[in-house]
């Protein structure tokens, strides 16, 4: 359980299983790799680790955050490389190219920042070419204006959006 201190917003349950029901029909995990942006306590990269995936990058630019996943890690043993580094700064900087990016910004970043993020992952050629790009943001946000969107999905009050 993550100390409530973190300044992170977990993904809930509920939505968790939803998105991966869905990358499930998509996608072997034991064959895929994986960035997590703003990976915050971890969540979606142990989740995808727990069934099966090996290649996952974890990003937070939060020392806490950063230090809590790399004890979970050391705890449960995960295939999960973690860098503490400003988001933006990464996607400028890595060369390697992955079939998911899962982005959960915090929800007070402004549309432009959200909207920055397929920017550059499509911008530097990032994902794959059965990739996915999904960012999960506030319902009271809409991401649909990028030329790469596919759909999004609502869950409650928030939303994954799709880009492929």
């Amino acid at each position: 359980m993550a100390p409530k201190s973190l300044p992170a917003r977990p993904t809930t349950d509920m939505a968790k299983e939803a998105l991966f029901n869905i990358l499930n029909n998509q996608y072997y995990f034991d064959e895929i790799s994986v960035l997590d942006l703003f990976s915050g306590t971890g969540n979606i990269s142990y989740e995808f680790a727990s069934r099966g995936t090996e290649n996952i990058t974890a990003v937070d630019s939060d020392l806490s955050c950063i230090k809590f996943i790399n004890q979970t890690l050391e705890a449960l043993e995960l295939p999960i490389e973690v860098y503490k580094s400003d988001v933006f700064k990464y996607l400028e900087k890595v060369k390697t190219k992955f079939t998911i990016i899962f982005a959960d910004p915090p929800y007070d970043l402004s549309i432009n920042e959200f909207l920055q993020i397929p920017e550059v992952v499509f911008e530097n050629d990032l994902l794959e070419e059965d990739g996915l790009l999904i960012i999960e943001h506030s319902k009271h946000m809409d991401l649909s204006g990028h030329d790469k969107y596919k759909e999004s999905r609502y869950y409650g009050g928030s939303v994954f959006s799709f880009y492929e």
